[in-house]
């Protein structure tokens, strides 16, 4: 993608009628850090704080929403990803705008992972699972618990604890969002259809989740993902149509 076409889509992705407000950057940081594309978070980041009558506070919690949508994208795409997302958000970011270790933590998740019994924040990762796959949720887990290794059905409940079902920065929905810009990329469609679902139950309507897939779709095919065929030996892309409600 051209950083001369990125400033002008990022301009018509703000115009999709039906997108959440305010979501639009954290679906275009998180599809960008999915797609690898860490270099070009920083133009969205800066498209998001230099827009005219954006306040200082306004600008502070643009930034921290960004950072926490691409922590929780690790859950997705994979921490490397995110680091070097987050590296590059930070270049970009004055300094007034970072939260600095051991300082106010807007999310307070070393509180968390420290000061606050483990079977509780286990258990709210828990209820944010089983919301999100509503009368499913037991028997996905359990597919994760007998894949040959429990240790898969504990990865999901550490990231559904720690990382997902915190909503101090992002809501239920908005953290959806995130999850779907993050699998949109990926072509995994068994996850991704149980991930719009999700999204339902977790608050969005079925216009705002639709929205969200638009705008993930655009930005992978700005990107040069295209659809191939199932049976496509190589290319980069899509084995069939992304999955939609």
């Amino acid at each position: 993608m051209s950083k001369n076409v990125l400033p002008s889509l990022l301009t018509l992705i703000r115009s999709t009628p039906n997108l959440p407000p305010q979501s639009w950057y954290l679906i275009a940081g998180v599809t960008l850090s999915t797609l690898n594309r860490p270099a070009d978070i920083p133009h969205v980041f800066r498209h998001a704080i230099e827009q005219d009558g954006v306040s200082p506070e306004q600008r502070l919690a643009i930034a921290r929403r960004m950072r926490e949508a691409l922590v929780k994208a690790a859950a997705i795409g994979g921490l490397p990803k995110s680091i070097n997302a987050l590296f590059a958000l930070k270049q970009a970011t004055p300094s007034s705008l970072l939260d600095q270790p051991l300082e106010y933590s807007p999310t307070q998740r070393s509180a968390e992972l420290y000061d606050v019994p483990a079977s509780r924040i286990l258990s709210r990762g828990q209820s944010f699972f089983d919301q999100i796959y509503g009368k499913v949720s037991k028997r996905v887990m359990g597919q994760m618990d007998r894949s040959g290794t429990e240790d898969l059905g504990i990865t999901a409940r550490l990231m559904y604890g720690y990382v997902l079902s915190n909503t101090s920065v992002l809501t239920a929905a908005e953290s959806s969002f995130v999850l779907i810009a993050g699998l949109i990329p990926q072509d995994v469609n068994p996850q991704l259809k149980g991930h719009l679902k999700g999204a339902l139950n977790n608050g969005a309507s079925v216009a705002e989740v639709r929205a969200v897939r638009e705008v993930v779709v655009r930005l992978c095919e700005a990107s040069g993902m295209t659809r191939l065929g199932e049976d496509a030996s190589s290319g980069w892309g899509w084995r069939g149509e992304v999955a939609n409600l």
